[in-house]
């Protein structure tokens, strides 16, 4: 009997021992990682003036030289769009404004928390149409957290299974949850500036529940600012430079709070944002011009709907597709226009004079328009000297295919990055969750298009290679004169990145 206690013990130790190992030799257990994304961050805004403790963070981080925004470049696409590791054409989130006719029939919808729930009843599918971080992270019996000041459709689809939380001031999930949050951390403070209370309210929520010590393996906040103030103010204006010292704090908080672990409580972090930014010079809108041109026939109608920057047509028709893309080719505020593909993976649009969706990474089977149509864009400067300018309405924002928009930060540190190292290779938004998953050792879904930047990693890996520009071209003339269209992208073996599209109009001599 004492012999049977003993072999069973011994059993019982040697688990609990290989268990132990297992923590100790597998990074999953050894490292947490929070993800920071900071809404509508130029690159130029990091200067130590400005942001003294991003400033400082990028002096000693693995650095992204060549990262990139997913296009289109607005909050709804990029924020499934990391979450997913891949893009629209996969995740099937195609604008902060999309169409879906089982929902809504002659109009898009919004991206808001409310909105993206109408999906699964009206299609009986999912809202995204790709794996998420949080589900492989739930695969593997671990968590994710998400605190986030802006929409609740950019806190939601980060997280969008709530496998573990999302906390937004106007959205806690799952609901149980919500209670416990309002009583111990209490509501956005309402003073002044009730941004700047919703910026410290996700960080006090962060560093409560999230970065405790039984938190979970993966964190990600998102401030909404400095998006928010320079959308309302203009780039480089006060306001918009005061949220940049605002969020830029609260970053210093996380930080300070971090630092106060040790060595004990290891962290990776790891930095982004969702676009770039321009200045706006006014332009009508797209509904309105198409039915001033009589290719709709009023705001409500289902002939042709338009959802921000993406024509759906009728039955797609192809004469009215070809003789809109024609109508848009003339205008001086339209940028790069983009339609199906010849064939799949080919570079040219059906259309003459246009791009594929397969280029850039558009092409949904389901979601995906007749039409995509960008702004047109210069480098001409606003009036505090930043240089980009799209024809857009508004005082400024993003969406276009500008490399004032496309190109943004990536930053990183912790143990399992290589301290101030530097990649020229192009990354992308969908590369996040390909790298986090990489440093877990956790399986990549097949569908995922991002890859794992493992050039920035300190485990061995097989080299990247070296990447190239690949000029992709197209043109149409008309009685008027000639339209042509030029997108650069950077091609590292099988993944392609979309750097900007150009127009150029040739009149008649």
């Amino acid at each position: 009997m004492k012999a049977y206690f003993y072999t069973i013990m011994t059993g019982i130790l040697l688990i609990v021992n290989n268990f132990a190992q297992a923590q100790e030799s597998n990074p999953r257990f050894k490292t947490r990682t929070l993800i920071v994304f900071f809404d509508g961050l130029r690159p130029d805004y990091i200067t130590e003036a400005q942001m003294p403790n991003l400033f400082a963070f990028q002096k000693t981080a693995a650095w992204g030289k060549h990262h990139h925004s997913v296009f289109p470049t607005v909050t709804r696409v990029n924020s499934a769009s990391y979450a997913t590791g891949s893009y629209p054409g996969t995740h099937g989130l195609l604008g902060n404004a999309i169409y879906i006719p089982e929902v809504a029939a002659n109009k898009p919808i919004g991206t808001a928390y409310a909105d993206l729930n109408k999906i699964p009843a009206a299609t009986s599918g999912p809202i995204l149409t790709a794996k998420s971080l949080g589900e492989v992270l739930a695969d593997a019996g671990q968590k994710m957290m998400v605190f986030s000041s802006g929409t609740t459709g950019q806190a939601f689809l980060q997280n969008h299974t709530v496998n573990g939380a999302v906390v937004n001031p106007d959205l806690i999930l799952p609901e149980a949850f919500k209670k416990q949050v309002l009583e111990e951390i209490g509501l956005v403070s309402q003073g002044a500036d009730e941004e700047f209370g919703r910026h410290k309210w996700i960080t006090d929520a962060l560093l409560k529940y999230g970065l405790a010590k039984d938190g979970p393996l993966v964190n990600a906040i998102w401030f909404s600012d400095p998006d928010g103030a320079a959308h309302e103010h203009g780039i480089g204006s006060e306001q918009a430079v005061k949220a940049i010292k605002y969020v830029d704090g609260q970053f210093g908080r996380i930080l300070a709070a971090l630092q106060a672990k040790g060595a004990g409580e290891p962290y990776n972090i790891i930095i982004s944002t969702d676009h770039g930014f321009v200045t706006h010079k006014e332009k009508p809108g797209l509904a309105d011009f198409l039915i001033r041109e009589g290719f709709k026939k009023d705001k409500e109608s289902d002939d042709v709907v338009v959802a921000e920057g993406a024509i759906y047509v009728k039955n797609h028709d192809e004469k009215t597709i070809s003789n809109i893309v024609a109508a848009l080719h003339q205008q001086e505020w339209t940028g790069a226009v983009f339609t199906k593909g010849i064939k799949k993976g080919n570079t040219q649009g059906r259309v003459k004079g246009t791009l594929s969706f397969d280029l850039i990474h558009y092409n949904h089977p389901k979601r995906s328009g007749d039409i995509l149509v960008a702004p047109n864009w210069n480098d001409a400067k606003n009036d505090k000297g930043y240089a980009g300018t799209d024809y857009a309405g508004g005082v400024a924002g993003h969406g276009g295919a500008s490399p004032y928009e496309i190109n943004i930060a990536l930053l990183a540190t912790g143990p399992d990055f290589k301290q101030g190292a530097m990649t020229e290779l192009p990354t992308s938004n969908v590369d996040i969750v390909p790298t986090i998953l990489n440093i877990y050792n956790l399986p990549q879904p097949p569908a995922m298009g991002g890859r794992a930047v493992i050039e920035l990693l300190k485990r061995p890996g097989k080299g990247q290679g070296v990447s190239r520009k690949q000029l992709v071209k197209t043109e149409a003339t008309y009685p008027w004169g000639t339209y042509k269209l030029s997108a650069e992208m950077s091609v590292l073996g099988e993944y392609q990145y979309f750097n900007y599209a150009k127009t150029e109009r040739l009149p008649v001599r």
